[in-house]
């Protein structure tokens, strides 16, 4: 067995890895990751990019070609024209980042039961209340209420992959909430264990309209050494540092496809859409896609999506 082989064997142990990311100063390593990540030296970047590749399948074939100063260009890359071609159906959303379904399914399955409102899955068997996620006031209880019924899709990024976030449909950006928090790590191993997990972490919420009016909610949430997401419609990072209001008014119009912003790291964006809307056939938990691959359809009477 090779020595990457072993590395990796050795990752995915889950006691040893959720010891690793979680028992340890998440919020200083976030910060410090921060600053290593901009270190404009290339023996530094050199040797980060080998450490990345013994744990990671890191593939730079597809990024618009340029030179790396540094990690946080590599996390940050852009893409070749053509890179992610979007999926012909015009009145579908797509997925608005590469990333791996995670829990998906009908918003409000686990709250029809108990009665505290609308809830989603973090894991099978974790549910959390999406008003938590939204911030737990009056308009996240408000707008969580008109969600219920509807359709949520969690999409992990992994470390390797292309960090942009992209819009899902024709759409404005009509605001942008700002929740600050911790930066749990969100894998899998991690989400088995730690309730809440997303309401705990660093997030943001873009409230997005598509052209009927439809609201199409994108959660991008940080994890550890994560903690910044920057959007083309906010002048500032969205980061553990940030200070500023909590609501975040805007009104910006994109196009199918046009990138909204990046996360600096690898993380998760939970999709929310309202009644209405269904995943598309086949969506199934453990799949790979990419920005623009086909995610959710108009509902049909027969179709019924369950959480993983």
């Amino acid at each position: 067995m090779t020595s990457r082989h072993w590395l990796r064997r050795l990752a995915l142990n889950e006691d040893l890895n959720f010891l690793l990311t979680n028992r340890v100063p998440r919020i200083a390593l976030t910060h410090f990751m921060g600053w290593f990540s901009r270190l404009r030296h290339p023996g530094v970047l050199k040797a980060s990019l080998a450490v990345w590749r013994l744990f990671t399948d890191l593939d730079l074939s597809d990024a618009q070609p340029t030179r790396y100063t540094c990690l946080h260009d590599v996390f940050t890359r852009a893409l070749r024209p053509g890179a992610r071609p979007l999926d012909p159906d015009p009145q579908g959303l797509v997925s608005p980042c590469d990333g791996i379904v995670g829990a998906h399914g009908r918003i409000g399955d686990a709250g029809d039961a108990t009665g505290d409102g609308p809830q989603i899955f973090q894991a099978k068997g974790f549910p959390y209340r999406l008003a938590d996620l939204l911030g737990d006031d009056a308009a996240g209880q408000a707008l969580a209420r008109r969600l219920q019924g509807g359709t949520y899709v969690t999409l992990r990024l992994t470390s390797a992959m292309y960090h942009r976030i992209h819009a899902p449909a024709d759409a404005r950006l009509r605001q942008v909430t700002y929740l600050s928090g911790d930066t749990w790590n969100v894998n899998p191993i991690a989400l088995k264990r730690v309730e809440r997990l997303f309401c705990r972490n660093e997030r943001a919420v873009l409230h997005l309209e598509l052209a009927d009016g439809t609201p199409l909610l994108l959660v991008p949430v940080a994890a550890i050494l994560v903690a910044s997401l920057r959007l083309h419609a906010i002048d500032v990072p969205l980061n553990l540092r940030y200070r500023g209001a909590h609501q975040l008014p805007c009104d910006q119009a994109y196009r199918r496809g046009d990138e909204l912003g990046w996360f600096e790291h690898g993380s998760t964006v939970i999709v929310l859409a309202p009644p209405g809307w269904a995943g598309v056939p086949g969506l199934g938990t453990g799949q790979a896609l990419r920005m623009g691959q086909a995610l959710l359809r108009r509902a049909c009477h027969e179709d019924v999506t369950h959480s993983s």
